[in-house]
């Protein structure tokens, strides 16, 4: 199943609630930051914000990419199908992050993988020729944009590293260590639990057991503290020890 061209039916039936925002928003998005107002407000002429409720699919791997989807509230959940049954979870996006963008790098034009929203969630869906038109007529933001591209295959080698490994004690330290904040001035770096720990298991290719035992054993070493909605780093050199030792 693809998601239609025409705005679905729980799209928002009267346009962006909020122009301003939704500009601010557009910008946000590195690779579209330097449109001028104009051209901003000609890409949200043509858009529309979608609603979804939990777990319902906003599109599909290997449908049609005739929308890009910038996340306006709640969260998603990207995931690439491995065989016939299994889905792979890639990672998972909150506000500001975008969805589909990868299709434009992609001969074919088809999502190279799908998104479903883990709980009730609001998008932007943009046209994606609209997108390619600006790219073409933006030097800069086609630049960012092929940066951006690298970033991404950069980090989706990285995760391939990271669930390849066979200790889970390492992949789940790598993972945190990936989360960090920039910068040694915030004691501790804190890093907050936004998506249910069972998605998170699931990128780490771990049971949600797993997942809170190895939290529980790098709590109990006063590597950090663990609470429903954040961890936080308390001893990083120690945390980074952990990738040697592993799960021991």
């Amino acid at each position: 199943m693809t998601l239609p061209i025409a705005p679905a039916a729980n799209s928002s039936p009267e346009g962006p609630p909020n122009a301003v925002n939704l500009q601010e928003l557009i910008r946000g998005v590195s690779w579209l930051a330097a449109l001028e107002i104009n051209d901003v407000e000609m890409l949200l002429r043509h858009s529309h914000v979608q609603t979804l409720k939990a777990h319902e699919w906003i599109f599909h791997q290997n449908g049609q990419a005739d929308w890009l989807y910038i996340v306006l509230s709640g969260a998603v959940r990207l995931v690439h199908g491995v065989g016939e049954k299994r889905l792979a979870t890639i990672r998972c996006v909150e506000h500001g992050g975008t969805l589909g963008e990868l299709s434009m790098a992609s001969r074919t034009g088809f999502y190279l993988y799908s998104a479903e929203a883990l709980r009730n969630t609001r998008v932007l869906a943009i046209p994606a020729e609209q997108c390619r038109q600006q790219l073409d007529a933006y030097p800069a933001c086609r630049t960012e944009f092929m940066s951006r591209m690298a970033l991404e295959l950069s980090e989706r080698l990285e995760d391939l590293v990271l669930v390849t490994q066979s200790d889970a004690m390492a992949r789940l330290v790598s993972y945190l260590l990936r989360q960090l904040p920039p910068g040694r001035h915030q004691r501790p770096k804190t890093l907050p639990l936004t998506i249910p720990r069972y998605w998170l298991a699931a990128q780490l290719s771990m049971t949600p057991e797993t997942l809170s035992r190895l939290l529980a054993k790098l709590r109990d070493r006063g590597i950090m503290q663990v609470d429903r909605r954040h961890l936080a780093i308390l001893d990083e050199e120690r945390l980074r020890q952990c990738l040697i030792e592993g799960d021991t």
